[in-house]
């Protein structure tokens, strides 16, 4: 099914290409490059059907080359790039990078023969740890003197790699001599896919294999995770070993490395660049680069598409295709109702939930990152390891890669900014926002939530080490969001007034502690970038990570409230991706009938941000005066259809209790799921 929706969104694509009336013709943008990434080639392929989903036919890869020279498309190798990135000569008009990955043997076979006849550049990916074992061992020495004798693999050999979940061996991959042949041809350059992190490790106690990348490696025997000096030498030993054989085997030491699955993060970019790789390739929501990006994003190409499918990659993302709207549908999930102690329940409840999810087609799970049995908001254990709370359990790795592997959903971490309850009482109260007491002196302010204050640079140290703690246990997440303790009142924080407080993210001391409303939004708006920047450096960079913010309602309806709060609508919208809107009339306390307090939240954010693209309406699933009751999904749906009449796409809902089907399945759905969507009326 799913490799049908793709067909079918190729299509549609295709077809709006195809008609001048309905769509301009593609290009590449001034100044940019498209990426793509193949793999094999071969003349049997069947488009669609395939038992190979990477591989393209022999014909479908022709009539692109012959696309992109009839329409004046330019292949340009890595080193016009360059000298573009370096201010030399610009990139010329509708210019493509094509990209190789994995050394099979249809590199030499099918693929080089085209690049000599069409005279066209291209980058070959080269998993040097594949070609050693189907090799046989053949014994190399990493020396560039010793390239041009490196022995050929026995072709009697009987080693093989599982590719595609099939054997494959000498055969399925090129050679030493081949290699030298295309380098030699001045058309191929050759990169490192890594020599042995193409492949899964063990990534939770729970057994899910994960990309050996980004993954700290997680160790059954001793329940320990592998430490960051053992990770990033395990990364730099590969790095060097794949580096030193391309350089044995083509006399030119690689200086691009493609990530296996795509997957890199910005520590693994680093520790290429260090051994001497700092062009960094992956794969991505766009095919689309500028020469001066930090790294470089790649399309798939998968099905074996028609050129004018590949030339569709010209639009700006490809999610959604042809620039239709991008609807954010989110189920704000609490992580509470997956644990149990015993962790069989614990999986039969995550069970329920990967149903419950998958059914409801959205795009993205807030997926709670800290334990809050209590539902005070205060995290006072988290559940993932880190350095300064207790680990309830380690349970965030395991539901976000399965909700993400198994329903096919976006995860954002949902995380406290300030509300971390430090194990240590005096510890916790020393690091406490605080508001002036009756003579003036500060006090503790401990209203709803208890926060540490960000103007204390140690406040931010912890923080900061608890989101990096975070990306390194969960580096598949693909955003964050940032839970609605992150306000200041109107009489707090009277501890920017010490002599070691400073601005957030700098070094700067405070002259004047008298801040205006607008200085405390700001101050947390910096504090929060400093933590999620922290955590942005440990995830996989191909997900688009993306921020996204909680803000009261009551902010929106009356601007002046910012006094209350040190929230601001059009400040959230200039500092984040997203920003969630907690659109739940009775936790307002309004007394007026939802559908009209909903109507007016609807035109405040119209009139202060110009529309509602990157504003999400988070609804109330649950009434929490008196006894709490949930609501019927009946009125969920009706707020939900009565937003996107007035033209809002970006609906998501808390809580979700998916062990008792509560909001009830069917007209949640119907309101919520993307699979309805246009749903207007």
């Amino acid at each position: 099914m799913a490799r049908w929706m793709t067909r079918l969104t190729h299509l549609i694509a295709g077809l709006l290409l195809a008609g001048n009336a309905l769509a301009a013709f593609p290009e590449v943008p001034d100044g940019q490059f498209m990426a793509l990434c193949y793999h094999d080639v071969r003349d049997d392929v069947i488009a669609g059907r395939d038992a190979d989903p990477y591989a393209v036919s022999t014909a479908r890869l022709v009539a692109w080359f012959d696309w992109m020279a009839a329409n004046d498309w330019q292949p340009v190798s890595l080193d016009q790039i360059a000298e573009a990135r370096s201010g030399g000569t610009p990139l010329p008009e509708n210019a493509v990078l094509l990209t190789f990955d994995d050394g099979l043997a249809s590199l030499h076979s099918h693929v080089f023969p085209l690049l000599e006849a069409y005279d066209y550049p291209a980058l070959f990916a080269l998993q040097t740890g594949w070609l050693k074992t189907v090799w046989d061992g053949a014994e190399v020495s990493y020396s560039p003197e010793a390239f041009a004798a490196a022995p050929e693999p026995d072709s009697e050999s009987t080693a093989t790699v599982t590719y595609n979940d099939r054997p494959l061996g000498v055969e399925g991959f090129v050679t030493p001599a081949q290699i030298r042949e295309m380098q030699d041809s001045g058309l191929v350059e050759f990169a490192s896919h890594s020599h042995d992190l193409h492949r899964g490790i063990l990534g939770n106690p729970q057994g899910n294999s994960q990309p050996a990348a980004i993954t700290r490696r997680f160790d059954p025997q001793t329940g320990e995770y592998e430490s960051d000096a053992a990770f990033r030498q395990r990364i730099r030993d590969d790095l060097q070993r794949s580096r030193a054989m391309i350089e044995m085997l083509t006399g030119q030491a690689p200086r691009a490395i493609v990530w296996p699955y795509g997957a890199h993060t910005q520590e693994v970019d680093a520790i290429a660049a260090e051994v001497g790789m700092p062009w960094s390739f992956s794969l991505g929501g766009t095919a689309l680069n500028t020469p001066g990006a930090e790294s470089f994003s790649r399309a798939l190409i998968v099905d074996d598409p028609p050129a004018v499918e590949i030339a569709a990659e010209t639009r700006p993302t490809n999610d959604p295709p042809v620039n239709l709207p991008s609807p954010q549908r989110a189920v704000h999930i609490d992580l509470d109702y997956v644990y149990d102690p015993n962790p069989e329940q614990a999986n039969a409840n995550l069970g329920k939930l990967l149903d419950r999810i998958k059914a409801l087609q959205v795009r993205t799970v807030y997926l709670q990152a800290f334990a809050d049995p209590d539902g005070d908001g205060n995290a006072a254990e988290l559940y993932f390891p880190n350095r300064h709370l207790p680990m309830r359990a380690d349970l965030f790795n395991r539901v976000s890669w399965q909700l993400r592997t198994r329903a096919g959903v976006r995860v954002y971490a949902w995380m406290p900014l300030l509300a971390f309850d430090l194990p240590d009482e005096a510890h916790k109260r020393a690091l406490s926002v605080t508001r002036s007491g009756p003579e003036g002196e500060p006090v503790l302010a401990e209203r709803d939530y208890r926060r540490l204050s960000p103007f204390l640079p140690e406040s931010e140290r912890i923080v900061g080490e608890i989101y990096t703690d975070l990306g390194r246990a969960a580096s598949g997440i693909a955003g964050v969001l940032i839970h609605d303790d992150a306000y200041l009142a109107a009489d707090e924080d009277r501890t920017a007034c010490r002599s070691e407080a400073r601005w957030p993210g700098t070094d700067n001391p405070i002259s004047d502690c008298d801040l205006t409303p607008e200085q405390k939004t700001q101050a947390l708006i910096d504090f929060g970038e400093v933590a999620t920047q922290q955590l942005a450096q440990q995830v996989n960079h191909s997900l688009d990570f993306r921020v996204a913010r909680n803000l009261y309602a009551r902010v929106v309806l009356d601007p002046s409230a910012e006094a209350r709060f040190a929230q601001s609508l059009p400040a959230f919208l200039e500092a984040y991706d997203e920003t969630a809107i907690m659109a739940m009339p009775w936790l307002d306390g309004t007394d007026l009938p939802p559908k009209v307090w909903l109507a007016q939240l609807a035109d405040a954010v119209e009139a202060q941000a110009g529309g509602f693209e990157n504003v999400v309406f988070e609804l109330q699933a649950r009434d929490w005066r008196g006894e709490g009751r949930w609501l019927e999904g009946e009125t969920l749906r009706e707020w939900m259809e009565q937003l996107m009449r007035r033209g809002i796409l970006n609906l998501a809902y808390y809580p979700d209790d998916f062990l008792n089907n509560r909001p009830r399945f069917e007209p949640t759905r119907e309101g919520i799921s993307l699979n309805a969507f246009p749903h207007r009326r």
